[in-house]
């Protein structure tokens, strides 16, 4: 009997332990069923609102399977934007083909100007070979909020231009620019940061003071400015003022002899073409007529200036490829200037007392069409061996309306000598000092 009672609780407890592993193993089924329902469910949530994201991260859009990648109520990358970098540099934006960085270096011309409270390195107390039209402070301007400027490109540091280095860079050297007086302009700039290290002597002039040439003793260094508005071979019938008596005539595939005749005798030259091709002329190829800007009653068929500023600049480059004299030569673009309600002779004005950020001013017609054609010709001949930095100082030039003469192109305008006085604005030109000094940190960098 008791053989057999064993039995049957061995029996009983055996089942027992079935039963509860058959209900322990539908309920791990059971649950498995309830895990994997829920996860499909989840599965298909799309999280909508981006603001649940952490502050250290960028908000990512929605991505649809199958589809191209699109950014949801974002705006468009810009050339303006700045790289963007999230989580200590673990993700970056590449930069488009135009963007701050070319082959991996710093593009020196995009960037802001930054306010600066040291101030410019000189005055018109420190230097003698400013302009009186240029000569703002002397002038009787009276704010100086525009000397506290300095260009700062956006992913570089662009120390200020140091005399001292530039000069020993020159030692025994020439530098040559060739231009309209926004060259002459520029280089009154730089003498006057040269004139902190070492004083010039002034040892050629020509009679109207336009082509003029400095020498640094101790460095036996030449400095000099040549007066070639057009860069072409011109005649022209106008006054220092101004006032023209008879239509310029343009020889646009003959070149200026006042410089091409020195050219070999140049180490470093800086070369641009500029306003002068909006003025009225008459174009000339192989010594005949090939049209007119802005000729009413000579019966010559009207062609724009960017064709003749095309047809010139094609000829001037040709002819630097082709010189025996590889000097280190700039090409700056066009200087754009800052009327406001007419220009020059119709009452123009520029009073504004502060530059522009990025993005607050767009550049002018004629401004764009004339550094179109600069880069194109200057691309075309790269193509062809030209050996020539670029100056693209148009658009950080169009920042500062500011930077002008203004009304203090004369002395004391505002004086009672003055009340009956025509009063002329000049909103192209740079006050000396001012915005046009960056161009020598610029300069220096490339060199």
């Amino acid at each position: 009997m008791k053989a057999f009672n064993g039995t049957n609780v061995i029996k009983k407890q055996f089942s027992l332990i079935f039963v509860k592993f058959t209900v322990c193993f539908l309920l791990l089924g059971l649950a498995y069923r309830l895990i994997l329902s829920n996860f499909e469910q989840f599965s298909q949530i799309e999280v909508k609102n981006t603001a649940l994201f952490s502050d250290n991260t960028l908000p990512l859009p929605p991505v649809t399977v199958n589809e191209p990648l699109v950014t949801v109520n974002e705006p468009p990358v810009t050339v303006n934007e700045p790289p963007v970098t999230v989580s200590e540099s673990l993700v970056t934006v590449d930069l488009p083909e135009n963007q701050t960085l070319r082959n991996g270096t710093c593009d020196l011309f995009i960037g802001n100007w930054v306010y600066d409270p040291s101030g410019p390195v000189y005055t018109n107390a420190t230097c003698y070979s400013i302009e009186s039209h240029q000569n703002c402070m002397k002038n009787g301007r009276p704010d100086t909020e525009y000397l506290n400027w300095r260009w700062n490109p956006r992913d570089c540091e662009l120390p200020r231009f140091s005399p001292k280095k530039f000069l020993n860079l020159m030692r025994n050297k020439s530098f040559t620019f060739i231009g309209d007086s926004i060259m002459r302009n520029h280089v009154q700039s730089l003498l006057c940061i040269l004139s902190q290290e070492e004083e010039a002597d002034d040892v050629y002039h020509d009679e109207q003071y336009k082509s003029r040439r400095w020498y640094f003793p101790l460095h036996d260094f030449n400095l000099s400015v040549i007066w070639s508005p057009f860069l072409a071979k011109s005649t022209v019938f106008e006054d220092d003022n101004g006032v023209s008596t008879d239509i310029t005539q343009l020889n646009l595939d003959k070149l200026d002899d006042v410089w091409t005749q020195q050219f070999d005798n140049f180490d470093y030259v800086f070369i641009a073409g500029g306003k002068w091709y909006l003025k009225s002329t008459i174009y000339l190829e192989n010594d005949k007529i090939v049209g007119c800007h802005n000729c009413p009653g000579k019966n010559i068929t009207q062609v724009g200036f960017d064709y003749a500023y095309r047809k010139a600049l094609n000829t001037t480059f040709k002819f630097i490829t082709s010189s025996k004299n590889k000097a280190y030569t700039f090409f700056r673009t066009t200087t754009p200037d800052h009327f406001e309600n007419g220009e020059w002779n119709t009452g123009g004005y520029c009073n504004r007392t502060g530059p522009f950020k990025e993005g607050e001013v767009d550049i002018g017609y004629v401004d764009e069409v004339m550094r179109r054609v600069e880069l194109e010709e200057f691309e075309r001949a790269s193509e062809f061996g030209l050996k020539m930095k670029l100056f693209d100082t148009t658009l950080l030039s169009l920042l500062r309306p500011d930077g002008h003469p203004g009304v203090y192109r004369q002395y004391q305008p505002f004086a009672v000598e003055n009340k009956k006085k025509k009063i002329q604005n000049d909103c192209l030109h740079w006050c000396l000092p001012g915005p046009i000094d960056s161009w020598n940190d610029i300069m220096i960098q490339m060199l």
